[in-house]
């Protein structure tokens, strides 16, 4: 018997299982908090970008004032509750009209909540958390950002492109950043067979706060806010 087939048969620690399973119960606390609280924010827009800008940059500003437009505009603004443009993000919402929403993540090195949130919610599990941004959002707004920003960006463009969500604006903000990337996905993806050309047609790229407004009531225009009948067999 190999060594593979003999870890395969070794007995399971009962006490490993019972604190497997109960996680189970943990994930579904989570679920069930998001749903309860935000289940009243509609509509809203997720707004992402980097944990490591500093107040006092232009993008910090950006991210400001993008949300406190889109606050005025009737939309909850939903962050990841963090520092840097997640802080300049829901600093943005709590001044304009509209709830301001984090939605905080837990981590061995423990990120920094916000002070600016009508709404505060802690996850564990980074799955969970992402149900909550897509859920909820009428929009996904991109700003300049690492590996969290790509992860949800690849996310939200997954789930349109596979059609498991309807159809929803995804609006990269600022060009000069996005350009590279963008280029790579027109000039590599697209030749490789990797993408259709015609899934880039799922972002958009705005350079102005006004803009991004405008692009969804645009978009909402033609569509309209609630739900058509495919797009209610798609999110059931």
């Amino acid at each position: 018997m190999t060594e593979q087939r003999k870890t395969a048969h070794r007995p399971i620690n009962d006490k490993s299982l019972s604190r497997e399973s109960w996680k189970i119960f943990q994930i579904m606390a989570e679920f069930i908090e998001g749903f309860e609280r935000l289940s009243q924010i509609k509509p809203s827009v997720s707004i992402f970008g980097s944990a490591r800008t500093a107040p006092g940059h232009p993008y910090y500003q950006m991210g400001e004032e993008v949300a406190r437009a889109l606050s005025d505009a009737g939309f909850s603004i939903i962050s990841g509750g963090g520092p840097g443009l997640m802080e300049a993000v829901n600093k943005g919402a709590l001044a304009g009209k509209s709830p301001s929403v984090g939605l905080n993540i837990i981590l061995p090195h423990e990120q920094i909540t916000n002070d600016y949130q009508d709404i505060s919610i802690n996850f564990r599990h980074f799955f969970s958390r992402k149900v909550m941004f897509v859920k909820y959002a009428s929009a996904y707004v991109m700003l300049p950002g690492g590996f969290g920003t790509l992860d949800e960006m690849a996310e939200i463009l997954t789930l349109l492109q596979t059609k498991k969500i309807r159809r929803i604006p995804v609006i990269l903000l600022h060009a000069p950043f996005w350009t590279g990337l963008l280029d790579w996905f027109r000039n590599t993806l697209v030749p490789e067979g990797m993408i259709d050309a015609a899934d880039l047609d799922l972002i958009q790229v705005l350079d102005k706060p006004h803009e991004v407004v405008d692009a969804i009531f645009s978009h909402y225009e033609y569509h309209g806010m609630e739900p058509e009948a495919e797009d209610r067999g798609i999110l059931l």
